[in-house]
């Protein structure tokens, strides 16, 4: 089975296609808020470099966040346009389980956490599992020193990976036990979401459109500046 994997949560946006041989074609851009522009070609590109067409695919997988408001609105809406269209199921993947899924390998525990603007960031912790991680706790949003106090209070070896660390370096570099992921690891990879996606849909782990929830843990940025210019 092809699967199309869109990724838009975060300030680049990607996507890519692949099945069990991996990931076939993928294309990924930071041109700051500017994913409406962006992901449209780029799917029409992936699908030509991939040889397909996109009655080929057979799934449509989305990062359902958390993430910046405008960007995963974006992705999902566009998901799932395209797989009402083409009738095909489609699969959510988290974009703290993308992060965290191409450091697997480490010894360390991991933690992923996405900018969320505001001085804030979006977070989950992992552990390496056999074929890939496992998530040990669930999407939160909160202050960066919230975060790192619990790590410092847990005590373990961390690996952390994703924008809102490198954000928020100076609070973590210092912590003993931390080691920052590499910058190329700094956002969700598209092929990661594909390869993630592939397994689910090996399980028959699909659901409808209009099942997709999106993961936004808080108001969009613009309502909340409404409401503090109202009081």
């Amino acid at each position: 089975m092809l699967i199309l994997g869109i990724e838009s949560a975060t300030a680049r946006v990607g996507c890519a296609i692949g099945g069990h041989e991996g990931t076939i074609a993928s294309a990924h851009s930071s041109r700051g808020r500017r994913h409406a522009e962006s992901l449209t070609p780029q799917i029409r590109f992936v699908a030509e470099q991939a040889g397909v067409q996109l009655t080929d695919i057979g799934a449509i997988a989305i990062d359902i966040g958390p993430g910046l408001f405008t960007g995963l609105r974006v992705g999902v809406t566009t998901a799932l346009a395209m797989a009402t269209t083409l009738r095909i199921p489609m699969i959510g993947v988290t974009s703290l389980d993308l992060l965290a899924f191409p450091v697997g390998h480490t010894d360390r525990m991991i933690t992923a956490a996405v900018d969320a603007r505001r001085g804030e960031v979006f977070h989950a912790t992992y552990r390496s599992v056999p074929g890939g991680v496992q998530r040990i706790t669930e999407p939160a949003v909160g202050q960066p020193e919230e975060l790192r106090s619990a790590i410092v209070a847990d005590a373990s070896e961390v690996l952390i990976v994703g924008d809102g660390a490198l954000a928020h370096r100076h609070l973590f570099e210092d912590v003993s036990g931390v080691e920052i992921a590499d910058d190329v690891l700094a956002f969700p990879s598209a092929s990661a979401l594909v390869s993630l996606a592939h397994a689910r849909a090996m399980r028959e782990e699909f659901v409808r459109p209009d099942e997709i929830e999106p993961l936004y843990l808080r108001r969009p940025d613009a309502v909340a500046k409404w409401d503090t210019a109202s009081s």
